[in-house]
């Protein structure tokens, strides 16, 4: 069973001392809670987003805080704060933690507390609930060189008529039990396919393929509205790397060259293996590693840049 995956991160005791922003309010991380009646722990009604700081600037701020409030106004949650606010948020709870790099920030935003635990949005009795959970996270170097292993699950991601996975929902079930599914077959994640039987994402990355030369990926139909995904496209474009956003089957990604995920956190992870069938010969491949270092250089152009600096 392996015991790490593209969201792995290396331990640091940092961690156990940081203040959590609730509502306004920075806590020590033992303190922060919510309401046992909370939209967010009742039901998991609520949006959330993942940043990372890297060198006092919260690199692609604009993308992911427009995605949440796309998520939030799809779900008819008004936040009640600006993204400029929030912002400013995220980075007070970075400067209260003497933060500068290496962090992972997390920010979830719930309808708040209900008068009963159910449906009904109408039952809210207060304001939403904003946390803002900053760590120090790094990736695993390991999984960087040796890559991960993907299981294919049963579970299907779905279509925006039944959940739609473009949403950043706190709601999960489905990709939690395919992620048990590949844990309990030896696997770092879960490969998932839509209901058409083609590849559509992991459970918790995005996911693409590399051959004939041409990187692949789904339509994105059925999968994460990644921001990682989306920079990879465009560096493609930019760059005169082929790409096709296309439906592409399970036999083409076990043929595939190369295959690699994409994530906030992990940036890109190459894959080693999926369903026991090992993909190409090197972590990375030629393509993936040119990948790396050309997202690499875009997060540093982002950085010099200072949209989102602390």
């Amino acid at each position: 069973m392996q015991e790490s995956g593209a969201q792995t991160h290396v331990h640091d005791p940092r961690n156990d001392a940081v203040l959590v922003s609730v509502n306004g309010k920075l806590v020590p991380r033992g303190e922060a809670t919510v309401s046992v009646f909370d939209s967010g722990f009742v039901l998991g009604d609520g949006v959330w987003e993942g940043f990372r700081l890297v060198r006092g600037v919260v690199v692609f701020a604009k993308q992911h805080l427009d995605r949440l409030f796309a998520g939030a106004t799809a779900i008819d949650l008004r936040i009640g704060r600006s993204p400029q606010q929030l912002l400013a948020a995220i980075q007070e709870t970075c400067t209260a933690n003497g933060m500068t790099d290496g962090v992972h920030i997390r920010l979830m935003v719930t309808r708040g507390p209900k008068s009963t635990p159910n449906q009904d949005p109408r039952n809210v009795v207060g304001p939403p609930t904003v946390v803002i959970a900053a760590e120090y996270k790094s990736p695993d170097p390991a999984i960087k060189t040796k890559g991960i292993v993907l299981f294919t699950s049963t579970f299907r991601c779905s279509g925006p008529d039944v959940f739609d996975l473009r949403l950043n929902s706190h709601s999960r079930l489905n990709l939690i039990q395919a992620l048990i599914q590949a844990i309990k077959a030896g696997a770092h994640e879960a490969l998932m396919l839509d209901p058409s039987g083609f590849v559509a994402s992991c459970n918790s990355t995005n996911f693409f393929i590399v051959a004939g030369g041409r990187v692949v990926t789904s339509t994105g139909r059925f999968n994460f509205l990644g921001i990682t995904r989306q920079n990879v496209i465009a560096l493609c474009s930019a760059n005169g790397i082929p790409l096709e956003q296309r439906d592409f089957t399970l036999a083409e990604a076990y043929g595939a060259e190369e295959a690699f995920v994409t994530g906030t956190f992990g940036g890109l992870t190459p894959v080693a293996a999926i369903d026991g069938r090992p993909i190409g010969t090197h972590r990375p491949g030629a393509t993936t590693a040119r990948l790396i270092e050309l997202y690499r250089e875009l997060v540093d152009h982002n950085v010099k840049s200072g949209t989102g600096s602390v």
